[in-house]
């Protein structure tokens, strides 16, 4: 007698026609094949894979062995899966020092050390450093590496004498003279250094150079329509110490204004001016601010003394209590002043003034 044998298919629908016939392997069950891999396994209509997974049972993610894709996650991360439980790689600094990715620097910039020590700006600092001129606990520096808070750092006497070299001028800048670089045809303040120009009562001992005037910076910068003591120099270190975010050198100012509010003149409108004030939505630090003088009863003369230095600040804090400025002279930086400094000449920083 002849054996029928049913089909796949014709089984199914046999299935289907007898609710009460148990299948032989449900629709449900995991099927699991023998040589036969996920993509041929899924033609044949089984159900969902088996999961698999990595060692001690934990899911695999794409790797034969188990270790987690680091890329799935992150781009930056190298080429190759690391285990997700073992250390993280290696990276290998200039100095040789050997630390973990991802761990967390507590070292900073040997430039960056340098220049919060007032060894030199950071420019001065990468400088000496390419130049062989900075140790690092007894060893050579490498442009770029990081030190630890506490580390010995060792300057060349080379470097002191190329810095020693760096001069500062103190000049009285006069209106219509930018502090920076030229522009929309007033001429820039270094221009004016000239041997003609230089004050007859400087001091400082110091002979006059061609160079002189090559690489002065202003060190904080009083706007074209402002008059008073503008600081120049080619010494990062004064740059810094002077304009640096954690610079808290006063400047000091005499300011004429008038108005046409009497309230702007009150105690109420100067207090104001002392404290409560905010430019571009940053608070400002308090101010010193006192009445010097009052000629008329719509004009007066301020004292201003400023820890900060934003654009066109003192202007702009007068607007807004309704007081008009027709006259502004910087008259100290630090403990350095003006003094009979003329309009328009300048002098060298002496050897025995500091800010």
């Amino acid at each position: 007698m002849a054996t029928l044998k049913l089909t796949t298919q014709a089984r199914r629908q046999r299935d289907e026609r007898d609710p009460l016939r148990t299948p032989v392997r449900p629709a449900t069950a995991p099927r699991i094949h023998s040589g036969q891999g996920p993509k041929k396994a899924a033609l044949t209509g089984a159900g969902p894979r088996r999961e698999a997974t990595g060692p001690k049972g934990a899911p695999r993610s794409g790797n034969k062995d188990g270790f987690k894709d680091a890329r799935r996650d992150d781009p930056r991360a190298p080429r190759g899966g690391v285990r997700p439980d073992g250390p993280p790689p290696l990276a290998i600094e200039p100095t040789g020092r050997v630390r973990r990715v991802g761990e967390p620097l507590t070292d900073e910039r040997l430039s960056k050390q340098m220049a919060s020590l007032g060894l030199a700006s950071r420019r001065e600092a990468d400088a000496w450093i390419e130049a062989g001129w900075v140790r690092v606990n007894g060893r050579v520096a490498v442009l770029g590496e990081r030190v630890a808070p506490d580390a010995h750092i060792e300057i060349d006497p080379a470097a002191r004498g190329h810095q020693d070299s760096k001069v500062t001028v103190l000049m009285h800048k006069p209106l219509d003279v930018v502090s920076g670089q030229a522009e929309d045809g007033h001429v820039a303040a270094a221009t004016l250094v000239l041997r003609h120009t230089r004050w007859a009562g400087d001091r400082s001992g110091r002979a006059l150079d061609a160079r002189v005037s090559q690489g002065l910076a202003p060190a904080g910068r009083l706007d074209m329509d402002s008059t008073g003591l503008l600081v120049l120099t080619q010494d990062g270190r004064v740059a810094r110490q002077l304009i640096g975010e954690d610079s808290d050198i006063e400047k000091e100012y005499v300011v004429h204004v008038d108005w046409r509010d009497p309230w702007a003149w009150s105690e109420q409108a100067i207090d104001r001016l002392r404290h409560g004030m905010a430019l571009d939505g940053v608070d400002l630090r308090p101010a010193v601010v006192d009445k010097l003088d009052s000629p008329t009863d719509t004009q007066g003369v301020l004292r201003f003394v400023l820890q900060e230095g934003r654009k066109r600040q003192i202007r702009r804090m007068c607007e807004q209590v309704g007081l008009r400025v027709t006259q502004l002279q910087r008259v100290r930086i630090g403990r350095v002043r003006l003094d009979d400094l003329p309009l328009g000449q300048w002098r060298f920083l002496r050897d025995d003034e500091r800010f």
